[in-house]
């Protein structure tokens, strides 16, 4: 009779569950973040959800399904602090050492600004049509591939035999800079347009050369597209450009001045897509899943949040744990760094004892996939020797589930394993520390009843400098100043891809840049031919000093090979710092007032019964049940190999659990000896702190970056001849 009169409650609870959920489903900023997201599932889910009348008898399948849809937006809309659109704006603080706790002004309003931008691919589509029209070809300038170069009459390219090139041929492609049009290139030579259209022909075919409207990666590749079609001097060429590029412009403008009006966005981003698909002939959105970058639609917005957080001493005088903590990381840079930069030394002796002179070119396809292919597995050690040494520090107990340490117990031992300076690739310098704050509210700050939680720790990059953060703050020269002090002499980087998948893409493309500064072209040339310091790697000599590989520029500029690859070595860096054993359950680990680790449990998922049984109460009762044989808080985060992102599981909420046990399912089809990861909320809801000017709370972090000031220079001569 108890199973019985449960059952009863369960479907009454479940109900109230769904109203709930239709009332979240009917906000319109809702509406709006999923017409951001996943335009699509408005119609098909989201509408015949708030249709539906919910009743125990009528929750078959469907309107389940479509429950667990809008639950899993709201999660990912509101308990993750995924930086995204008006629902996850960024936010600028400052610290004020002459206060002591944290205060925020919430200014007015949610959304200080925001802005739509162009994903990078979609304003290629639109450059290739435009192309696409043959008197346009005259105007565009042909470009030498990157690591292609000529040294008289031989041809030299990266893993293949040289090759011949009459003299003529040499000197149009030396001339090939992305700059110049056929007809400059012939005035240049004393030629004429047609003699040298004819030899771009034949480079072409040889695929020593591309000739295609190339845009820069930037924040408004639209603006850069414009800007190069205004140089077209053939009046009625230049108009039917233009026009097409107007057209799609006007659309965006259309989706900006919707807002968060979900029904006047929904109309304008179906007018865009239709804009697009009229213009380009083909399709406005790329297919979920496949090989391409987060952003699947033709745009994506951003915003910053209206208000201000200020930082004082009483969080300050607490992140010396902090400090240790990127002691270890500093120590994980460089044993990275000495591992890979002695394979990469190993490519280059190989090529030059076949090849003699070498590269940054030859290098860099040798070394596929960069930045070794022994990369990962060397990494993967790095990261177990950094779990070994601090295991003894740490000394957590077999069993325990809290650990605490005093950091001035402990910073003796951390010196000992880790303290030397930094020698790792330039960027490596900067770690950039997620610190989170639990307390019940501000005023808890200022009296010190308050707990910090280290987040994540992104280690060799500083993510405030993604374009995502950068095009948000209200003093973009107050950025580069700083980047300046880190860096007073110029930086050698490498010109990244527009788009890799899984993560990669215009927002976190590095927008911290100062004209001192080189790119290097190596496969992918996505930086702007007319920049005075963009250098194509076939260009850069490598040489061997001191044990050593340094490049050496055209001009004379020095700097560490490693600087090229930085972002290689960065991707497989920056998300595998830890203290926590790779164990079945890793306990809580707090220094002074600092949790540098949270409680952490991994899981055969084949082991899960609860998640194939049919009866939805059973489904909760036996999965809480299995939740109290662990001891998981209600409270966690889910990380499986099968989905996209982690996600957010409340044990008290049949939605969350109906949503956990499907994905434990897709997990066992995928793989059935797969693990996944269960890792303790903290801070929980009750410790949201940031308020608006309606006194609403909300998740937050704080995102700091973190420079090292031990670094050895690793560029040879840091200032241009």
């Amino acid at each position: 009779m108890e199973w019985v009169g449960f059952e009863e409650l369960f479907g009454e609870v479940v109900v109230s569950v769904a109203r709930e959920l239709q009332r979240v489903a009917g906000l319109g900023g809702f509406r709006a973040a999923v017409a951001w997201q996943n335009r699509p599932v408005l119609g098909s889910g989201v509408g015949p959800f708030l249709a539906w009348v919910p009743s125990v008898g009528g929750r078959s399948s469907m309107p389940r399904q479509r429950e667990e849809l809008v639950a899993h937006y709201w999660q990912r809309f509101c308990v993750k602090n995924d930086t995204i659109g008006f629902f996850g704006p960024v936010g600028w603080g400052r610290w004020d050492l002459s206060s002591c706790g944290v205060s925020v002004d919430p200014g007015v309003g949610f959304v200080a600004a925001s802005e739509v931008y162009f994903a990078s691919w979609a304003i290629d589509a639109v450059a290739k049509e435009i192309e696409a029209d043959p008197a346009i070809r005259a105007w565009i300038p042909p470009r030498r591939l990157s690591y292609v170069r000529a040294d008289g009459d031989t041809v030299l390219l990266p893993g293949r035999p040289p090759q011949d090139i009459s003299l003529s041929d040499s000197r149009v492609l030396d001339l090939c800079d992305g700059v110049r049009t056929a007809a400059e290139i012939a005035s240049a030579l004393s030629i004429s347009e047609p003699a040298v259209e004819d030899v771009l022909t034949t480079l072409q075919r040889r695929r020593l050369i591309v000739r295609r409207i190339e845009v820069p990666a930037s924040a408004h590749p639209e603006q850069t597209l414009r800007s190069k079609l205004e140089r077209i001097a053939d009046v009625a060429v230049r108009d039917r450009a233009l026009a097409k590029l107007a057209g799609i412009e006007r659309a965006r403008d259309r989706v900006r001045d919707a807002g968060m009006d979900a029904d006047a966005l929904v109309d304008a981003l179906t007018a865009l897509d239709n804009e697009f698909a009229s213009l380009t002939d083909s399709a406005a959105t790329r297919a979920k899943g496949a090989r391409v970058a987060p952003c699947r639609s033709l745009l994506y917005s951003d915003a910053r949040r209206s208000a201000v957080a200020t930082v004082g001493t009483a969080i300050l005088d607490e992140l010396t744990p902090l400090g240790l903590v990127l002691t270890s990381a500093r120590w994980m840079t460089n044993r990275v760094a000495e591992r890979i930069g002695a394979r990469v030394r190993q490519v280059y002796r190989r090529l030059r004892d076949e090849r003699g002179a070498v590269d940054i070119g030859s290098l860099w396809l040798a070394c596929v996939p960069v930045p070794h292919p022994e990369a990962a597995a060397d990494v993967a050690a790095v990261q177990d020797e950094l779990r070994a040494r601090w295991a003894p520090i740490l000394g957590a107990p077999p069993g325990s589930r809290r650990v605490h340490l005093s950091s001035a117990d402990i910073a003796a031992a951390v010196r000992e394993q880790f303290e030397e300076p930094g020698r790792g690739w330039n960027i490596a310098r900067y770690v950039s520390p997620d610190v989170l704050i639990c307390a019940e509210d501000l005023a808890a700050v200022e009296r010190g009843d308050f707990e910090l939680v280290l987040g994540e720790l992104h280690v060799a990059m500083n993510t405030v400098g993604a374009s995502l953060f950068v095009m948000q703050h209200p003093d973009i020269d107050s950025l580069l100043a700083e980047t300046e002090r880190d860096f007073p002499g110029p930086r050698v980087m490498p010109m990244l891809p527009k788009e890799q998948p899984p993560r990669w893409s215009a927002r976190s493309r590095p927008a911290l840049v100062r004209p001192k500064d080189y790119f290097v072209g190596v496969v992918d040339y996505t930086g702007d031919p007319g920049r005075p310091r963009n250098v194509n790697a076939a260009d850069i000599c490598v040489e061997e000093r001191s044990g050593r590989l340094v490049g050496v520029l055209p001009d004379g500029t020095e700097f560490d090979v490693l600087d090229v690859f930085g972002n290689a070595l960065t991707n497989h860096v920056m998300d595998r710092f830890t203290l926590r054993a790779d164990a079945d359950h890793a306990p809580r680990v707090t220094i002074d007032k600092m949790v540098v680790a949270r409680e952490t449990w991994r899981v055969n998922a084949s082991g899960l019964s609860f998640a194939d049984e049919k009866s939805e109460p059973r489904r909760f009762v036996r999965a809480r049940w299995w939740r109290a044989s662990l001891g998981l808080p209600r409270f966690v985060f889910v990380v499986s190999p099968a989905e996209p992102r982690p996600f957010f599981v409340d044990f008290d909420s049949p939605v969350y659990v109906n949503i956990f046990a499907k994905a434990v399912r897709r997990l066992v089809r995928k793989d059935p000896d797969a693990r996944f990861t269960v890792t303790e909320m903290l801070p929980t809801p009750e410790h949201a702190w940031l308020t608006d000017d309606e006194g609403n709370r909300y998740t937050a972090e704080l995102r700091f970056v973190a420079v090292d000031q031990t670094v050895v220079e690793s560029t040879v001569d840091g200032t241009a001849p």
